[in-house]
């Protein structure tokens, strides 16, 4: 069957678009209905009979309100949503595994709630058009799917399940509500209980599940590179590089001429470092230090020159812009770019002449900025640093290059106290690792400590991209097409039901001002460090946020306080960070503005691949912590409870960060109902209280591999 982009039919009389349009564009007037036929030039009686029929249709919906026989006003309900009269709105699809979804509009404040017979073929992440059904006293606004505009997706992964002349693909995503259909001479040579990636072809109208067909093999369930490339799969991360991008990169010359290094300028003789993961193949930036005879410090900020290299246009570049970024996953990195230039060409690796693009600051010894600059440079590093080894030389004041490492890191501190004296916040996210054997089983899980030796190259980092963005933002004479990295205020509501959340938990938030709700923020991520819900509140603190994401029109950065910022450090593994490093040198040469639409766009595909990528490695985090937990059911635990619903409560363990579910129904002491309120779950006869940051002791019930999840038992105190 060929693929079919199927907009679903709308059916509703288009004359009821007209009547509530003249009842909203009026919506302190009422109508009879000769007066709306006047304006509608309806002047036949058939029509007129219809409008008549229409108008008690629409009061029985609750569309229209009745004032007295005959005369007839819009419900206001409805100017909220619609203010002209719009009973139609645009959104995308937010998917719940039981196939009730919200639509989620820039269009309105809230979410409109979406029944499963309402949502008439729409999937997770479709854009739609959804009628807006009237408001009714205390209950959320809900609506239907009229119209799905654009499919998020037509990929899906599952395990296939065969019955001989058809089969079903049933999905792994949770969001995807449906199985999908897959005739006989569709499978492609499939078999059942394979793992398989199959493409939704159509959608007949009466047919409750979608057809699809078989367009990848991926292997064994269970199997460690068939679960991570089913991971990749299902977010649409390509498995390898076409043959036409390692052709194109596999030309492009690795020898730096003299010509070339005469054009830059030359930090070969400057101390420079380079602090990474032990792990890490790619080395994105790098550090170099002078001791100026002013007194002054020279610190240089040397990124990997990646637009030297990568073309706009030409095959690796469109790869990598499609890409958007390398994704991390627990035991491997899909590159951005193909390795011959993420770990050979572009990678600033030791005693190794690499070319450079560099932000280069003068500092006092109170790390103030007094002169900066930046240009194309050449560098040699010194010494390949990982994090633990610099963070010895800190301790110590012993080791390779102790001189440099100790001065950088004096410097930083001052550069974080600056930030966080204004206003900055203290985010520091909890990243969970694994330690892996040959065959990419979890043989212990372990939470990555965040040392001063890592805070030293975020805070020159953090430099770097601001000043940057500066450079070109802050130039009032000539405004220039950027790519900003901004970060907007919290939604109200969010702060709120955050700020009401941990009071209830004993902390106080003021968010009567910007000040005093950063200062609130700092205060707080401080008094709940090293306490059993440390992790839950630093990520309800952080889904409180707005998501920071690109753009070419700047607002700054709410979290980070700064009026300018960008990406410019890590070209190896961000696509805008290329895009910045391609703007800034056409800008320091004099070159006229870019198109700000091209870019925007290109913003907005990096922001969405940016989403995937993060999902995709939430989702192998989560794959290995159910696979760890696999061979210790019945085992006993200690958890803090980070998160209540009606179905459970959400408990995270303190030894490994694994976080399963304990269901409600297996509470058999007594009947547990939610108070969301007060964020907890009630026993109805004993009164016994399960509230968000408890702790609890807990047995392993449970590990779903196929679902990534986990079932946990309360353990009797």
């Amino acid at each position: 069957m060929g693929h079919k982009k199927k907009k679903q039919k709308n059916t509703q009389n288009p004359l009821i678009n007209d009547i509530l349009k003249v009842f909203a564009d009026n919506p302190t007037q009422s109508f009879n209905y000769k007066q709306l036929a006047s304006r509608l030039n309806i002047s036949d009686s058939g029509n007129k009979q219809l409008l008549n029929v229409i108008l008690t249709d629409l009061v029985s919906k609750g569309s229209l309100n009745e004032l007295k026989r005959g005369k007839y006003q819009i419900n206001p309900a409805l100017v909220k949503f619609h203010g002209s009269a719009k009973s139609y709105i645009t959104g995308v699809i937010d998917m719940k595994p039981t196939g009730k979804a919200f639509l989620i509009s820039a269009e309105v404040g809230e979410d409109i709630v979406i029944a499963p017979n309402n949502t008439n073929r729409a999937l997770n992440g479709d854009k739609v058009k959804v009628y807006i059904f009237p408001a009714r006293k205390g209950r959320r606004t809900e609506g239907e799917v009229i119209e799905i505009i654009e499919r998020a997706k037509t990929r899906f992964v599952g395990i296939l399940q065969s019955s001989g002349k058809f089969a079903f693909l049933v999905p792994d995503n949770a969001s995807m509500p449906v199985d999908i259909f897959i005739p006989k001479e569709n499978l492609n040579g499939a078999k059942d209980g394979e793992k398989v990636m199959a493409e939704i072809t159509d959608w007949p109208e009466r047919a409750k599940n979608p057809f699809g067909n078989i367009i990848h093999i991926l292997g064994k369930p269970g199997d460690n590179n068939v679960e991570m490339n089913s991971i990749l799969a299902e977010y649409g991360f390509p498995l390898a590089f076409p043959e036409e991008v390692i052709k194109d990169a596999g030309k492009i010359p690795g020898t730096i001429t003299e010509k070339e290094i005469s054009s830059r300028r030359d930090f070969r003789n400057v101390v420079t470092i380079t602090i990474d993961p032990e792990d890490a193949k790619d080395f994105d930036d790098a550090l170099s230090i002078l001791w100026l005879p002013n007194g002054n410090y020279e610190v240089g900020v040397h990124i990997a020159d990646v637009s030297h290299y990568v073309k706009p246009s030409g095959p690796v570049d469109e790869e990598a812009y499609q890409r958007g970024t390398s994704v991390y996953l627990v035991d491997r990195v899909i590159p951005m770019l193909p390795e011959n230039l993420s770990n050979e060409l572009c990678s600033l690796s030791p005693h190794t002449d690499k070319l450079c693009f560099s932000a280069v600051f003068e500092l006092n010894e109170k790390a103030e900025i007094l002169n900066q600059w930046f240009g194309k440079t050449i560098i040699n590093s010194s010494r390949r640093f990982n994090y633990e080894e610099a963070q010895s030389v800190i301790e110590t004041g012993e080791g390779d290059y102790a001189k440099e490492v100790l001065k950088l890191n004096q410097l930083s501190t001052l550069l974080r106290e600056e930030r966080f004296k204004n206003g900055s916040i203290a985010f520091e996210t909890t990243e969970v690792k694994f330690k892996l054997d040959e065959k990419g089983k979890p043989l212990s899980v372990y939470v990555r400590e965040y040392k001063d030796s890592n805070k030293l190259i975020e805070d020159f980092m953090l430099l770097a991209n601001r000043k940057v963005a500066e450079f070109i933002g802050a130039n009032k004479k000539e405004a220039k097409t950027f790519v900003y990295r901004v970060h907007d205020e919290p939604n109200p509501e969010k702060l709120g039901t955050f700020t009401e959340f941990v009071s209830k938990l004993g902390y106080r938030m003021k968010t009567s001002s910007r000040k005093s709700t950063i200062d609130s923020f700092n205060k707080l991520l401080s008094d709940v460090t090293g306490k059993g819900e440390q992790n839950m509140i630093e990520n309800l603190a952080i889904r409180t946020m707005a998501k920071a994401y690109y753009t070419t029109n700047n607002i700054g950065h709410y979290g980070l306080t700064f009026d300018f910022y960008t990406h410019f450090t890590s070209p190896i593994r961000r696509y805008p960070d290329l895009m910045v490093h391609r703007l800034l040198f056409d800008y320091l040469n004099k070159q006229p503005s870019a198109n700000k639409e091209l870019y925007e766009d290109k913003c907005k595909h990096s922001s969405n691949m940016e989403k995937l990528a993060a999902d995709a490695e939430r989702a192998s985090v989560k794959y290995k912590q159910v696979e760890f937990l696999m061979d210790k059911v019945g085992q006993t635990f200690e958890g803090v409870i980070s998160g209540v619903s009606k179905w459970g409560l959400f408990v995270e363990l303190a030894e490994n960060k694994c976080e399963g579910m304990v269901s409600l129904r297996n509470m058999e002491d007594d009947y547990y109902y939610l108070d969301e309120e007060n964020y907890c779950v009630i026993g109805q006869r004993s009164g016994n209280t399960y509230k968000l940051g408890d702790k609890v002791n807990v047995i392993v019930k449970r590990a779903d591999l196929s679902k990534k999840q986990l079932d946990f038992e309360l353990v009797e105190e």
